[in-house]
């Protein structure tokens, strides 16, 4: 890769960089949460603070918007059970709450 497409991309990752926001809600309920789940989260939340919210869900996490009552939020898998719920407000992430998902129909 030449020096201008380097310069050009980390240009690109500046722009991209994310605020994360977590609610009280979300804080309160992460001590309940297993040792996995938290070290997840907290990768989670570094990858969308330190490359975006996009890159984060092209490196694996499953990105998702949300239905029903929780239209206008999205997920994002932190393993096969649980999933950070957030919205996406003024280009900042606001952590809603991490949950587990085990009502699905299969």
């Amino acid at each position: 890769m030449s020096k201008k497409a380097k310069n050009k991309k980390a240009a690109e990752m500046k722009v991209l960089k994310t605020d994360v926001v977590i609610s009280r809600v979300a804080m309160k309920d992460f001590d309940d949460l297993s040792k996995e789940i938290q070290d997840a989260f907290q990768i989670w939340v570094k990858s969308v603070t330190e490359i975006g919210l996009k890159a984060t869900g092209d490196t694996g996490y499953k990105h998702e918007h949300l239905k029903g009552k929780r239209q206008g939020q999205r997920s994002a898998r932190l393993n096969k059970s649980f999933r950070v719920i957030f919205t996406v407000k003024n280009g900042a992430v606001q952590i809603v709450t991490v949950e587990e998902i085990n009502n699905h129909k299969y």
